[in-house]
């Protein structure tokens, strides 16, 4: 590996045990093992290399999250079914991926004073949006964009506060049992106030 890389790699590391604004300068170069001076030449900014580091392990992260969501649950599984298996297996990331969960929360925060990453996680939305709507549904977004993104919007934000009650207390966070028995009451109500 070249400075360059060895730099994202040590920013990686750094941003996952310091979080983003706990990671300094030296904090990098001294994880990647090289000087000061190569953050300025490889990046201009310190800021600029944790924004690309930050970019390159939330990719790498929604890559995991799809290999996992992709793993199928059988070609006789109940909508129900898929729902509480995918949930189970987004769960089980929450443990691995911590430290990007945590991260991501301490972003938001600060998204007004970092407008370049505003950018990333807007077009990070929409993608997430259209990858669960397939993943839960099996939606076709070139066919019915509008439905996907609806029905990716729902299940992103269940996804998001699961994660932020999993990151404040993982003992009493629902489960995927738990948010499948909501859900099935949830749509008895809808269908019961119908008639």
């Amino acid at each position: 590996m070249g400075n360059r890389e060895d730099l994202l790699t040590g920013a990686k590391r750094c941003l996952i045990e310091k979080g983003y604004t706990g990671t300094t300068a030296r904090d990098v170069a001294t994880a990647a093992g090289t000087s000061l001076a190569a953050i300025g030449y490889h990046f201009r900014t310190t800021k600029a290399l944790l924004n690309e580091a930050l970019i390159e392990a939330m990719a790498e992260w929604g890559e995991e999250l799809g290999r996992a969501l992709a793993e199928d649950t059988g070609a006789t599984a109940t909508p129900e079914q898929r729902f509480e298996a995918t949930w189970e297996r987004i769960i089980e990331s929450f443990a691995r991926l911590r430290p990007l969960w945590a991260i991501q929360f301490e972003l938001i925060a600060q998204m007004d004073r970092l407008p370049e990453l505003r950018a990333a996680f807007a077009t990070a939305n929409h993608q997430a949006r259209i990858g669960l709507a397939e993943v839960f549904h099996r939606v076709d977004p070139a066919a019915d964009e509008p439905t996907a993104l609806a029905l990716g919007a729902f299940h992103q934000a269940l996804l998001g506060g699961l994660a932020a009650q999993y990151l404040v207390d993982p003992e009493v966070a629902p489960s995927a049992a738990e948010l499948t028995r909501a859900l099935r009451i949830v749509a008895d109500e809808f269908r019961a106030g119908q008639g």
